[in-house]
């Protein structure tokens, strides 16, 4: 087979049909998904897959390592780029109203090879969000329990790989494989437990803006000129949470 014949498979674009059960919501035909999911139920999980740990674990780092007292732009700059994301996703989900996010996007739009890349490229976003997630949760657990769970999984479990954590961590996979048996049962019971806890996260989320607000000291905000030079990728450590 020439070359032109395999970048001719590899650029091959997926052609866009919009069947009818697609659109009725019933769900009665074979092998289609019922719109369970009502506008709150939608909301919610659009919320609680944009505002996750990051915007915990992540603050107080790009504050103190990167940004400063310019966090405030770090977030803000990260929250226009995240912004523009969005807006694209839309119009993709307005032109392709398929199920697949940027897999089926790319397939109809770009070629089956970048179709391809994209859809293991997610898989891994998604085990990496899932991870860092419950990593997230299991450090803050720990801190307020005195480093007990590291202290001990330290013992238990030690890992010597420098580019890993110093201990496997037990109460972050078990967080892991937990989520995922709610997920097992059906999308409408982890609905339900989606809408409960992006509920508690943004009161929240509102609770330490609104304490922030009230016991700010404007004297903080001062940038010294020696770190001028850092302000440059300002928005860097700002992109995760979102």
């Amino acid at each position: 087979m020439s070359g032109p014949s395999y970048w001719k498979i590899l650029t091959r674009r997926k052609a866009l049909t919009i069947d009818n059960d697609d659109d009725s919501g019933s769900g009665g035909s074979q092998g289609k998904l019922g719109r369970i999911l009502n506008t709150f139920d939608l909301t919610a999980l659009g919320v609680g897959a944009t505002l996750g740990v990051g915007v915990y674990v992540l603050a107080g780092h790009v504050s103190k390592d990167q940004a400063g007292p310019s966090v405030v732009l770090s977030f803000l700059i990260a929250a226009a780029a995240s912004f523009l994301a969005g807006l694209c996703y839309a119009e993709f989900g307005a032109r392709v109203p398929k199920s697949g996010s940027a897999y089926i996007y790319s397939y109809v739009c770009i070629g089956e090879f970048m179709a391809f890349i994209i859809g293991w490229n997610l898989m891994l976003e998604y085990i990496i969000g899932s991870a860092s997630v419950s990593r997230g949760l299991s450090l803050y657990i720990d801190t307020l329990a005195n480093d007990t769970m590291k202290l001990h999984f330290r013992e238990v479990a030690p890992m010597e790989w420098d580019f890993m954590s110093s201990y496997f961590d037990f109460f972050g996979f078990t967080v892991a494989i937990l989520l995922g048996v709610a997920l097992a049962f059906g999308l409408k019971k982890s609905t339900m437990v989606n809408n409960l806890f992006t509920v508690l996260n943004i009161f929240i989320v509102l609770f330490v803006i609104i304490a922030g607000a009230i016991n700010a000291d404007i004297s903080n905000w001062n940038i010294n000129p020696a770190n001028v030079s850092s302000i440059y990728n300002v928005g860097e450590g700002g992109f995760f949470p979102f």
